[in-house]
């Protein structure tokens, strides 16, 4: 065995998956102690990015590194071995009640200035930008997406079906309604870089006179540079037809977009319909309320708030203005009907990702104001991702629901190192002044990519580097040899970038053996119909995609699959050597953490993390030839299957196992497997001794367990809990803690 120590980085982050941490990592760590393998911490929490990007007025002991610049700089290294949980990708509503929690605890960090008028209000809303949004996965991204469902856990799910799918009636009205002209799709252009350069941005309004949006974007040889545009009045009218018709149909109306990840561009696009569905009061009232800097991108919800401001009988009559539209307007989705909670509240609580799969898996419905399913309209204005939400819509309306029981898997390889495609875009993201020209201009002075914009359209450029594309074409090839599944690109021609990466894939595909595969490129609806037919056949087929799309269908997939996408198996070959192993998605964790501090009882499910641990182990046992580390890895393994067969799972309702639990049992589970494997007799002998402390203590660790349910929960904080107060609630078990603690 080697006798070099390797570092496992387990990422500290936000709501749910944080407070498991509390409970897992205790064992993780206490199962590695002395195998050369180190677990250790780094916090890039929500709260955490915050504190680190201000550390100007803090003490010294509440100032914390820059842990997400260390990261990204290992994950670009061979010793990069990082577990990363989800994390919040936080709206500027999420970020601001961050902050006030921080402030409350004597942290002295500024207000994030929605609309900045001074020089240093500006320099403070541009040092939150690195906060905001997907900040976190394009620094650690330094490789591909290979996301699937792991061997044991598909069969699990088959063998027990999730009961949660809705069967689709025989008449729906439900709908994906999408834009036919003037979004990002319409005016996609794109093209390769011959060689490396420096470009600009500028604005070129009517007028002739030229603005500087952005200097010094540096490109490399082969990159890919695209350019598209939003038309918001081609936008708004979407959205009045749109809502016109729910309206004569009696159907929900709902807004599906990712204001999280697409962090400048979303938002708006959000606030439009906003403005347009209670057009009636905000324009009525729309001196008084730029005046106290209501904002539509950040919801109605922002709206009501600010409305605080006002006497009390002005505020009534903005209240009563806003409340007569919905006699005139279509009902919208709930996010949570007994509150009032719309569809149009907050930018951050309907996510396309997590929502339409749910629509599907609902039997085309949402939620309705008396908590009652209704089919719904649902807007996904874009016709780039659009149109294969509407494909599974239409099949199911169709052919009816999937059977969980009986389908097949479609696993994903995404094209996602160093910000590829739209994620990478925000810093190229701009809102036209006026009426006029946005180009990218290259060195020379060329302009390599110009579109036309009215006031108020929003531009949009970003990049896809060379060597992330041909990494993902050799794992997509390399997936489709390993599992014998047909491999297809999920690639529309008739879009400027698609045209661009199709080129791509035709140079490189020959530089690998590809003999005996089916690969295939479609558009992503023929991609989509023609893997919706395999998987009601029980087929799987492996989607090699862009960083959207990845994001998209690795979320629908295992949702309709799985019951959610948090089971999924995500690993990240780094380019440079390493590995980043995520634990799925963190869309429902605010709900969880609701739930906890209401009742005790948190039913987070720590599966992904305990599958993310087992290729971390294999990656050191590959790398450094420990053979501790391939046993944890095959024990571990083998103490998953057991955990699924023997459903410790949470469960949803509280005095019944919860994620404490579920750890509890993935402890027990492990600690026999290494009990009983012949390879390693110290590694035998010491959890021998585990395994017979804890089956003779089962009963009483439950007892201790379930006492700490059904009672509300003080952690000491929603984005950044107490650290104490959150381990004494996570690890309740005085028996547990001791066995662990003592191995």
């Amino acid at each position: 065995m080697s006798t070099k120590t390797s570092k496992i980085i387990w990422s500290e982050i936000d709501e749910a998956p944080a407070l498991a941490t509390y409970s897992l990592l205790p064992i993780v760590q206490a199962f590695t102690k002395g195998t050369g393998i180190e677990v250790e911490t780094q916090d890039i929490s929500l709260s955490g990015r915050i504190i680190a990007n201000f550390p100007d007025k803090l003490r010294e002991d509440q100032k914390i590194p820059d842990y997400l610049t260390q990261l990204g700089e290992l994950a670009k290294t061979p010793e990069a071995n990082i577990i990363k949980l989800p994390n919040i990708s936080a709206s500027v509503p999420q970020l601001q009640a961050a902050i006030k929690e921080l402030q409350a605890k004597g942290y002295d960090v500024p207000d994030y200035p929605e609309e900045p008028k001074t020089e240093e209000e500006k320099k403070i809303q541009a040092r939150y930008a690195k906060v905001l949004g997907s900040a976190v996965n394009p620094v650690l991204r330094e490789g591909n997406s290979d996301r699937r469902a792991a061997a044991s856990v598909k069969k699990f799910a088959q063998k027990n079906p999730h009961r949660m799918m809705k069967p689709w009636p025989e008449v729906s009205q439900t709908r994906v309604a999408h834009m036919d002209s003037g979004d990002f799709y319409a005016t996609e252009q794109s093209v390769t870089m011959d060689k490396a350069d420096t470009v600009k941005f500028e604005f070129v309004g009517n007028d002739g006179k030229v603005t500087l949006l952005r200097d010094g974007l540096k490109l490399q040889a082969g990159e890919v540079l695209d350019s598209s545009v939003m038309n918001v009045a081609a936008l708004r009218k979407f959205y009045a037809e749109t809502i016109e018709e729910a309206k004569q149909k009696g159907v929900l109306l709902s807004l599906h977009l990712k204001a999280t990840m697409m962090k400048v561009s979303d938002p708006i696009m959000f606030g439009h319909c906003v403005s347009v569905f209670y057009k009636d009061a905000l324009e009525k009232h729309a001196a008084t309320l730029k005046e106290i800097g209501a904002n539509p991108n950040f919801g109605l919800g922002d709206i009501l708030a600010k409305l605080n401001k006002l006497p009390a009988d002005k505020k009534a009559q903005i209240e009563a203005d806003i409340q007569a539209c919905y006699g005139k307007q279509p009902d919208l989705a709930m996010v949570d009907s007994s509150k009032g909670i719309t569809n149009l509240h907050v930018p951050n609580d309907v996510i396309v990702d997590a929502s339409m799969p749910v629509v599907v898996r609902d039997g085309g419905k949402m939620w309705n104001k008396n908590d009652q399913l209704q089919d719904t309209i649902a807007m996904v204005p874009d016709r780039c991702y659009a149109t294969m939400y509407r494909e599974i819509v239409e099949d199911c309306k169709r052919h009816g629901q999937f059977n969980p029981a009986t389908m097949g898997s479609v696993a994903n390889v995404g094209l996602m190192a160093q910000k590829a495609e739209e994620y990478g875009s925000h810093d190229k993201t701009f809102e036209a002044p006026a009426a006029g020209v946005i180009r990218i201009v290259n060195s020379a002075g060329q302009a390599l990519l110009e579109q036309k914009v009215e006031k108020g359209d929003i531009f949009r450029a970003c990049q896809t580097k060379d060597i992330p594309i041909k990494d993902w074409v050799k794992l997509a090839v390399n997936r489709g040899k390993a599992s014998g599944e047909p491999v297809v690109f999920w690639l529309d021609e008739k879009r400027g970038h698609d045209a661009e990466i199709i080129k791509k894939i035709n140079k490189y595909l020959p530089e690998f053996d590809t003999k005996g595969l089916d690969i295939r490129v479609l558009p992503p609806v023929e991609a989509m119909k023609f893997s919706l037919e395999r998987v009601r056949k029980g087929q799987n087929t492996i989607a090699a995609t862009g960083n959207v799309l990845r994001d998209y269908l690795t979320d629908l997939f295992p949702i309709l699959e799985l019951g959610t996408s948090a089971r999924m198996l995500s690993i990240v070959p780094l380019i440079d050597g390493g590995g980043l192993f995520e634990t799925g998605a963190g869309g429902s964790a605010p709900k969880h953490v609701q739930q906890f501090l209401k009742e005790g009882h948190l039913r987070w499910d720590s599966l992904g993390e305990y599958c993310a641990l087992v290729p971390s182990l294999e990656m050191i046992a590959a790398n450094t030839g420990n053979q501790k580390a391939a046993i944890l890895a095959e024990t571990l393994d083998a103490a998953i299957g057991k955990y699924l067969e023997n459903q410790k799972e949470p469960s949803r309702k509280v005095n019944e196992i919860d994620n404490r639990g579920s750890n509890f049992y993935i402890a027990f589970y492990w600690a026999q497997a290494l009990a009983m494997q012949t390879k390693d007799k110290d590694l035998a002998a010491r959890f021998t001794q585990v395994a017979q402390q804890i089956e003779s203590n089962e009963a009483k660790i439950n007892q201790e367990l379930l006492a700490a349910q059904g009672r509300p929960v003080d952690i000491g904080g929603y984005f950044r809990p107490d650290p104490a107060k959150a381990a004494k609630e996570m690890r309740p078990s005085a028996t547990f803690n001791a066995i662990i603690d003592s191995i």
